[in-house]
């Protein structure tokens, strides 16, 4: 039988330290939406809820999935518009709730349209005195509205993480 010494049982710990270590914090998986056309990878497996939200008086039944992971908040809505003229409304209204929420200022603002109209946005604000970042991106497709928002408390997540979340939604 091999006697442990102090410098093995510290080489076991700085290992085992060294290995713990590497484990990745996210998890990412796969997630396809049951009632949207829509695909993107989750850190995290994801729940899901179903709400009627009012977006500048359009009520709108919308379905949130989301994961926390360290705090920081991962989450894609959806929603369905009676109306398609009224779809780029209704994310504006989606995308100033979301700000407003973080009494934040919007540092990013980028709007692309086309066959969809999409708006990038990153903002700075506070929440229950903490400082607290979001980076959304909201989506009108013909009466199909997306919100995908990262929400962090500070400096929390870093770039790639929220790119890789962002970048992964996909409309079928």
């Amino acid at each position: 039988m091999q006697k442990i010494t102090y410098p093995m049982l510290a080489a076991t710990v700085l290992a085992a330290t060294a290995l713990s270590a590497c484990s990745p914090t996210f998890d990412w998986r796969d997630y396809r939406s049951n009632d949207a056309p829509y695909t993107v990878l989750f850190p995290a497996k994801p729940v899901q809820q179903t709400r009627t939200i009012d977006l500048d008086g359009q009520q709108v039944s919308m379905t949130m999935a989301a994961a926390v992971v360290d705090g920081t908040s991962f989450a894609v809505g959806s929603a369905e518009v009676a109306d398609p003229a009224h779809a780029q409304i209704a994310v504006l209204a989606m995308k100033t709730a979301m700000v407003k929420n973080i009494g934040g200022t919007v540092t990013l603002d980028k709007v692309s349209g086309g066959q969809q109209t999409t708006i990038a946005i990153e903002a700075r604000g506070s929440q229950n005195g903490k400082p607290m970042l979001l980076a959304g991106h909201f989506v009108a497709k013909d009466k199909r509205i997306y919100q995908v928002i990262v929400m962090a408390r500070g400096k929390q997540v870093s770039q790639d993480t929220v790119d890789t979340f962002i970048s992964s939604f996909k409309l079928n």
